[in-house]
């Protein structure tokens, strides 16, 4: 089944967007004092900036193909983007990447400063946490808390945290496939494992399809890094709205490093294969997830 992408990428990322902005608002919630200006602008600045926004629209995705879709799922979606937001503001600063431009457009950072930068991360990440137990997300107080230890776990020292630890450990010093694989099932599989896994507990799915999407969503994060580590090498800054040709200026470990272009192309063709192959049992309804695996391999930006 051939299906045009384009178009609802465009209309899920607005919805997102749209909620995004609604929870980026200057209304104060419940225990809040208030919400100072600056900080909440440098959070917009950070997180309503465009972008692609696939992990949320992975776990929306996930919950619609096994039944459920409703404001719930969204505000769980926007949950993880805030997380990917605020992991982009400090990935910025300059003791981390050291990058200039995000999506086009000046880092945090550079559009305020230093210290507004860590405080709009810090600010971005608990905020998250607060989205994700709401009563919406699902009537269960235990899946709602099981949620928001998967996502803690996922984000933190056992995930993407853990996983950029490793990353700058590794910059400028030889590192096996093995070791690589790790930090990047971390510091970026994780986060996209969370999105696919989250959206099949939302649904109530059984334990085969929650198992069946998390290793989707495994197959996904890999093919996703392997993407933008050819990305750094091959495309454009234009292109990609941030500077590129960083990852071997600054010595990073990557497999596109490692093996080079041809073989890292060949791997990505054995992700797309496997990926496909997991959908397959639930047929032409994961049309949708299908295409997506195959723009994250495919893609150009």
């Amino acid at each position: 089944m051939t299906f045009d992408l384009k178009p609802y990428l465009v209309a899920q990322a607005t919805l997102v967007e749209a909620a995004l902005k609604t929870i980026l608002s200057d209304v104060t919630s419940p225990q809040e004092i208030t919400r100072p200006p600056r900080l909440l602008d440098a959070m917009r600045h950070g997180a309503l900036n465009g972008g692609k926004r696939l992990r949320p629209i992975l776990l929306l995705e996930c919950a619609r193909l096994l039944g459920r879709s409703d404001e719930g799922i969204l505000q769980a979606a926007c949950a993880l983007e805030l997380i990917h937001c605020y992991s982009l503001v400090h990935d910025d600063l300059p003791a981390m990447d050291d990058d200039d431009l995000r999506r086009g457009q000046p880092t945090v950072h550079k559009a305020y400063d230093e210290a507004t930068a860590i405080l709009a991360g810090d600010a971005l990440l608990t905020l998250a946490f607060d989205i994700i137990t709401e009563e919406a997300i699902h009537e269960d107080p235990s899946v709602r808390l099981r949620l928001s230890r998967e996502l803690s776990r996922a984000a933190g020292i056992g995930g993407m945290a853990g996983g950029q630890m490793l990353d700058l450990e590794s910059e400028h010093r030889q590192r096996t496939e093995a070791e690589i694989r790790l930090l990047q099932s971390m510091k970026t599989g994780a986060l996209l494992r969370y999105a696919c896994r989250a959206g099949a507990i939302l649904s109530n799915a059984d334990d085969a399809d929650v198992e069946r999407l998390t290793r989707f969503g495994e197959v996904t994060g890999l093919a996703f890094q392997l993407a933008d580590d050819l990305l750094d090498v091959e495309a454009s800054p234009e292109a990609m709205g941030k500077a590129t040709g960083k990852d071997a200026e600054a010595g990073k470990a990557t497999l596109v490093g490692l093996w080079g272009v041809d073989k890292t192309r060949q791997e990505l063709d054995r992700l797309s294969t496997e990926a496909e192959t997991l959908l397959e049992p639930y047929g032409d309804a994961a049309g949708t997830l299908t295409a997506l695996a195959d723009f994250i391999v495919n893609r150009s930006s």
